[in-house]
């Protein structure tokens, strides 16, 4: 049996776009929403990658977000720690602006502002070595969110490389972000 054509727009410049066409648009858009956690899932399950750490980047992901959990974070501080580095794959070099860009319609501003630092931040442990300013987070001091990001990098992101530690599987944490991806209005 022949597949129904997918639904279109008719215009091929936006600005001939009608309502009708963007209603198609925007169900479309919606539905493509409503997978994005799946589409996370099978993002976090490919980190296999180690980046030259002693553990891949999927159990460093889950490692932060069990030792957040345990220590009783909110669900949406957790999808934080589990997402924040999902871009070091895509973006090596500005990975925390692209975990933040993709957290930031679900996640307070404090908890957004935190991701998207996150990655100057952890140069505070090893920007030392290379001659360069393990304080140069300083300069964001002003930031009321400086703490927290500081708070995160030390206990959920710096000490998360110990193949030793008893993570919880990807699936525990599968309930929580489809609690968390859902778009504040």
């Amino acid at each position: 049996m022949d597949q129904p054509p997918a639904r279109r727009a008719a215009f091929t410049a936006m600005s001939e776009g009608t309502a009708a066409d963007y209603v198609i648009v925007r169900d479309v858009a919606q539905a493509e929403a409503a997978g994005l956690t799946d589409r996370l899932m099978d993002l976090l399950a490919g980190l296999k990658d180690t980046g030259g750490f002693r553990i891949d980047r999927l159990d460093h992901s889950l490692q932060s977000a069990t030792r957040a959990l345990r220590d009783g974070r909110d669900e949406e501080y957790v999808v934080c720690a589990l997402l924040h580095d999902i871009g070091d794959m895509l973006a090596p070099f500005n990975h925390a602006e692209v975990a933040a860009a993709v957290l930031k319609p679900y996640v307070s501003p404090g908890n957004h502002w935190m991701v998207q630092h996150h990655g100057l931040f952890q140069t505070y442990y090893y920007a030392h070595h290379f001659g360069r300013d393990r304080n140069a987070r300083d300069k964001l001091a002003d930031s009321p969110w400086f703490a927290q990001t500081v708070e995160f990098c030390e206990l959920y992101d710096q000490n998360c490389f110990d193949p030793d530690y008893d993570n919880l599987p990807l699936a525990h944490f599968e309930p929580i972000l489809r609690r968390v991806l859902v778009q504040k209005t």
